[in-house]
């Protein structure tokens, strides 16, 4: 795997450039493409972890000029130190190294607390050029019934960090009821929880704490509705009990800008983020977006029409520029061979 995917990337980095190459990793169709030539199955959550592992091992940054950092479990917590060394090999300055730092910390920090589906982070890959560009695949799994969700992010198609930034959501379920702080119907809801914040814990204290057997009340009829496990349901339309008051006290402190700075804060995490948007809907009339911003589920769909048709254009450019990449790639002849019968299968 290792073997054929540095034969891949150096092709499309050597025709294309390392843009293209980061533009085709946030692209979902491509990235599970790649990862069932590369001999792993389409359907697990482990293509995305195994993936970008291979990824991390078969990119060199003095070859390609890129670097991965993160990955799976604990060691996407490295990711800020490999961020650094990398920032070094490629002789970015303090500010850059520090900008590259805040987005992957703040895209791991949306998808965790700002996207609220159940499926909390596990696995956090940052994929950055020598130009300073990047591309971030992390992926959550859900406690209820193992379904595993992948975030998709693109440096250069990125205008706000929490209003639209992801280039895809990429699921096998479709949640009724899902809290989205990033979608543009959420502005008015973003802007009053940091307003909120801005007035002291205590005056959103007061607020929970009027509304809170309220809000209970209403919780069963919710859970009527069949979603999908039922601690989801609780969760995501309970008001919290563990909001973080300290990270309240520390926003009202600094007085955010706005939502992102707001959400910038260490401690503002999901408790706080729900309590702060059910405040901004039950008592001020501005609700956030609860659909689920999924776009697509599988790969290209099914021959069946489900979830959705295939997209032909789609997947015959996946398939093209797939094939052209193996045999152009630096490989054995048996490798190749394999990885050509992989890319047929895929199009059969």
């Amino acid at each position: 795997m290792r073997r054929l995917a540095n034969g891949i990337v150096t092709v499309i980095v050597d025709d294309f450039g390392q843009e293209e190459l980061l533009r085709r990793l946030a692209d979902p169709f491509w990235f599970q493409a790649l990862g069932c030539v590369l001999g792993y199955d389409w359907h697990s959550s482990g293509v995305t972890t195994v993936l970008t592992g291979v990824l991390k091992l078969a990119i060199r940054p003095e070859e390609h000029e890129i670097a991965v950092a993160g990955g799976k479990g604990k060691v996407s917590l490295k990711a800020p130190a490999e961020i650094e060394v990398a920032s070094k090999t490629f002789g970015f300055g303090e500010e850059q190294a520090r900008s590259l730092l805040y987005a992957s910390r703040m895209s791991a920090k949306v998808d965790n607390a700002a996207v609220q589906a159940g499926y909390p982070l596990y696995h956090h890959a940052f994929f950055l050029t020598k130009s300073g560009s990047w591309t971030v695949v992390q992926q959550g799994m859900s406690v209820s019934d193992r379904t595993a969700r992948r975030y998709h992010w693109l440096s250069e198609g990125v205008r706000s960090f929490v209003e639209e930034p992801h280039s895809a959501i990429v699921c096998d379920t479709v949640r009724k009821r899902v809290l989205d702080m990033t979608a543009r119907e959420s502005e008015e809801s973003r802007n009053i929880s940091t307003d909120l914040a801005k007035e002291g814990p205590e005056r959103v204290k007061r607020s929970v704490m009027s509304m809170r057997p309220r809000y209970q009340t209403t919780l069963r009829e919710w859970i009527q509705t069949g979603e999908i496990g039922k601690d989801y349901a609780v969760q995501t339309l309970s008001m919290p009990w563990n909001i973080n008051w300290e990270a309240l006290k520390e926003a009202y402190e600094r007085q955010p800008r706005n939502y992102e700075e707001l959400l910038s804060i260490r401690g503002i995490g999901p408790a706080t983020v729900r309590g702060l948007a059910l405040v901004s809907e039950m008592i001020y009339g501005r609700p956030p977006s609860w659909r689920d911003p999924v776009k697509y589920s599988f790969c290209v769909g099914g021959k069946d029409g489900v979830p959705f048709p295939v997209n032909r254009a789609t997947y015959d450019k996946i398939i093209d520029v797939m094939r052209d990449a193996i045999e152009r790639a630096k490989i054995g002849d048996k490798d190749r061979l394999m990885s050509l019968q992989r890319l047929a299968a895929l199009s059969s």
